[in-house]
């Protein structure tokens, strides 16, 4: 169906209708009412990528699922934005429908769902609050919103701030923060702290007040959300008061002061030491005599703490507790870090009676966990942080540009080759490569970027707060330090590294996401020649995805047997006589259609499933041969090769074991190979080749001129035939050049005694130049198209 026609079938329809190519997905149709809906001009959106529509980067996943076939009928929510930069909810249906035979397109119906969205909001968010009350019943609970406003608070808060009843019935923020500030012991620190929960919407914080009257309440706060977005906080209160002298009570009750095998003093309601058990001379060296009369900041300050001494004191003081790890020095002088536990003890009128100290020798304990922490956080081979610390990284890099509302950088790395090098020099030899590439990595980043390696040959580079020309600029001085020569063991050589470049927010907005878009970029680069870098485009995923999408319906078709292969003519130039066809591969698609070989074919060598479908190519073309030949006819078969294929320890056998099998004689069959086959490894292929001709098939070189070729080769191989490539034969004969290098290759042919065949013959004044020329064969649509088996025996055969 023609575009106009797609055009006149919805443009009558109430709903917004989108029409998209499913390969490309791209806008082939669109109706009045789309263009509306996102306040566009009519007829500005056929030809535009869907993905332009995109405001969500979960729309982005979206089409990815789409282009990798996962439903053939999608139904979701997402956000589009408008021509005026405005964002639109949308409810959203895509299916896939067939359009007559072998086509398809996806027909993408849009509603507008911007004022039930903000309905639902809204009821979320009091659903939310409800939630967050009743769960939190056991403590005293307040919940606000995101500018302070208090939305509810429990009636057990209410008790523990003591708030006066003329509160309780009136709706006023302000007094109620005024009196739970005048309540505080210390309102400067209370408000500031406040101040800065108040700031990140996402803190998660613990805190204990002290309350004029001598409570002490332990404050938990969180973020309150909806829709994964904070929306206000919840803070929970719960009274610590009890809990905390009984807990100092007790331990100077039990007396397991002499026996324990924690050090510990005691001091007077003074903070001066009255006596010290057995373990803390065995700790720190100094005697009980020794330590009577000093205070605890007597014992710990020394040069480089006093300020951190200072402040634990007054911690003390203000919370009756201090808990932390402090470095302090024995009698001889050696430092040693010790896990300290300081308690206030006060009588029932909360006047301070003594204050115990608690202390742990934690010095193996922290070389250990420094240790771990090294082994756990750090790739062994190169010391460089692994992917658990660079999670770690990637988070703080997160959060720090989504306070300042910054960028940073993701390069993923991967070494260009690198398997060789552990093919043909060992892994030791590889390992000590991968250490000086860690050298030379280390030298291209700041101090506060991170280098890190995630394993084999693949390293990322987390550039903190850096903008796309930060991240260009790295992986240009990556690219330049790399290229310089390695020199080891006597030997020079040379690693190249291919670049994916993610950026923050754009590109993805988690560790995941932007490992796998800097991935897929850096997938890119190796595509087209490696040594490169490349920027992360959202079209990448979708193209990789639909290649994903074409391996897996060519692995269905071999399955299946939706190949077929059809026969192109190829003639004596002299006599106008038949002389045999090539076989050309051929496959309809369901979904997607009749599926060009020049689709198909390069993917299928990527993935490699190029080899069972080059056999199943080999196998049907014999049989056909076998059943053309057997009536004293002979039609010779040429049959197209590729690299893998060709590579196969047993490609010889199963030519040989066909031909057997299919009673047909060798020189029915013609095998053609493109030039990069032969050169790729000249020794082992001229082996192949002499095998094959031992076995008696014809061998022939496609597409000669478009790649590297050399006289040498053509000498030593035996070639039966070289093809000359279409795109010299097009121009023929006007085009000088054209004419110069088909008339050379036939020259060359011949001194070689080679039989030459020109490919894309399409009109008479081409056939009579190359008839000229002396040139042996031809194959084109002068003649005949390629046919089905069929058909070409109703032509040429009947």
């Amino acid at each position: 169906m023609k575009a106009h026609q797609w055009q006149a079938l919805i443009e009558g329809m109430l709903e917004a209708i989108l029409l998209v190519d499913p390969i490309q997905l791209r806008i082939v149709a669109a109706n009045r009412a789309v263009h509306q809906l996102l306040k566009m001009v009519p007829d500005t959106l056929v030809g535009r990528g869907i993905i332009d529509l995109a405001a969500a980067p979960e729309d982005v996943f979206f089409w990815e699922d789409v282009a990798a076939g996962l439903s053939d009928n999608i139904h979701s929510e997402t956000l589009l934005q408008r021509a005026d930069e405005t964002i639109v909810q949308v409810e959203r249906r895509v299916s896939l429908v067939k359009v007559g035979m072998d086509g398809s397109i996806y027909v993408v119906a849009i509603h507008d769902r911007s004022s039930q969205r903000q309905v639902e909001n809204e009821l979320e968010k009091l659903i939310a609050e409800l939630r967050a009350t009743l769960e939190s019943t056991a403590d005293g609970i307040l919940v606000t919103d995101l500018d302070g406003a208090i939305r509810s608070y429990n009636h057990l808060f209410a008790e523990l701030w003591g708030l006066p009843d003329d509160l309780l019935t009136q709706r006023d923020d302000d007094a109620i923060y005024a009196w739970m500030d005048k309540c505080m012991l210390d309102a400067n620190h209370y408000t500031e702290r406040l101040g800065t929960i108040t700031r990140s919407p996402l803190m998660e914080a613990t805190d204990v007040l002290v309350l004029r009257s001598g409570k002490i309440l332990e404050r938990v706060t969180l973020p309150q959300y909806a829709r994964g977005r904070p929306i206000g906080r919840v803070y929970s209160y719960r009274d610590i008061t009890q809990r905390l002298a009984d807990e100092a009570r007790l331990q100077l009750a039990a007396k397991v002061f002499e026996s324990s095998t924690d050090a510990i003093f005691i001091t007077d309601a003074q903070q001066k030491i009255i006596t010290t058990n057995p373990s803390f001379e065995r700790l720190s060296s100094y005697s009980e005599a020794e330590m009577v009369g000093k205070t605890p900041k007597d014992f710990f300050c020394e040069e480089g703490n006093a300020e951190q001494v200072e402040n634990l004191l007054k911690e003390l003081e203000n919370l009756g507790f201090w808990e932390g790890e402090l470095w302090i020095r024995r009698k001889n002088g050696h430092a040693y870090l010790c896990m300290i536990s300081l308690v206030r003890v006060v009588d029932m009128q909360g006047r301070a009676l003594n204050y115990i100290g608690f202390f742990k020798d934690r010095t193996e304990t922290h070389a250990a966990k420094q240790k771990i922490e090294e082994l756990a956080f750090s790739d062994v081979l190169t010391g460089l942080p692994n992917r658990l610390l660079l999670q770690e990284r990637i988070k703080q890099s997160i959060t720090i540009s989504s306070r300042n509302n910054s960028t940073f950088a993701l390069l993923f790395l991967d070494l260009d080759h690198f398997k060789q090098i552990n093919d043909s020099l060992g892994h030791p030899f590889g390992d000590r490569v991968l250490q000086q590439v860690t050298e030379r990595l280390k030298k291209c980043i700041r101090q506060v970027d991170t280098a890190s390696r995630l394993g084999g040959d693949e390293f990322v580079l987390l550039l903190h707060e850096a903008d796309a020309e930060g991240a260009e600029i790295c992986a240009r001085r990556v690219l330049d330090e790399l290229s310089a020569p390695f020199s080891m063991d006597g030997m020079n050589f040379t690693v190249t590294s291919s670049i994916g470049i993610a950026l923050y927010p754009a590109d993805g907005s988690s560790m995941a996401d932007l490992i796998k878009n800097a991935d897929s970029a850096m997938y890119y680069v190796k595509e087209r020649g490696r040594s490169d870098f490349r920027f992360y485009q959202r079209q990448m995923n979708i193209g990789l995805l639909s290649r994903m999408k074409m391996d897996h319906a060519m692995r269905q078709a071999l399955e299946h047997n939706l190949f077929r292969l059809h026969y192109q003519p190829q003639i004596e130039l002299k006599t106008g006589r038949l002389l045999g066809v090539e076989a050309l591969l051929r496959w309809t698609d369901k979904d997607l259609g009749e599926v060009s070989p020049a689709q198909f074919i390069p993917i299928a060598e990527e993935s490699g499933v190029i080899v069972p479908i080059g056999n199943w190519v080999m196998q049907t073309a014999i049989r056909q041969a076998a059943l053309w030949n057997r009536d004293g006819k002979q039609i010779r078969v040429a049959i197209n090769v590729s690299a893998l294929q060709f590579q196969q320890s047993n490609f010889v056998e199963s030519i040989a074991l066909a031909l057997q099998e299919n009673d047909l004689k060798p020189e029915c069959i013609e095998l053609e190979l493109t030039e990069s086959i032969l050169i790729r490894d000249a020794e082992e292929a001229l082996k192949r080749l002499q095998s094959l001709a031992d076995l008696g098939v014809k061998l022939a070189i496609d597409d000669f001129g478009t790649g590297y070729s050399s006289l040498s080769y053509l000498k030593r191989f035996p070639i039966y035939k070289l093809k000359i490539d279409r795109s010299f034969v097009d121009a023929l004969p006007s085009d000088e050049s054209d004419a110069a290098i088909v008339t050379a290759i036939i020259h060359l042919a011949q001194a070689l005694k080679l039989r030459v065949l020109a490919e894309g013959v399409e009109t008479i004044e081409q056939r009579d130049f190359l008839q000229k020329m002396l040139c042996d064969e031809m194959q084109g649509y002068l003649f005949s198209a390629a046919v089905s088996a069929e058909e070409f025996e109703k032509r040429y055969l009947s």
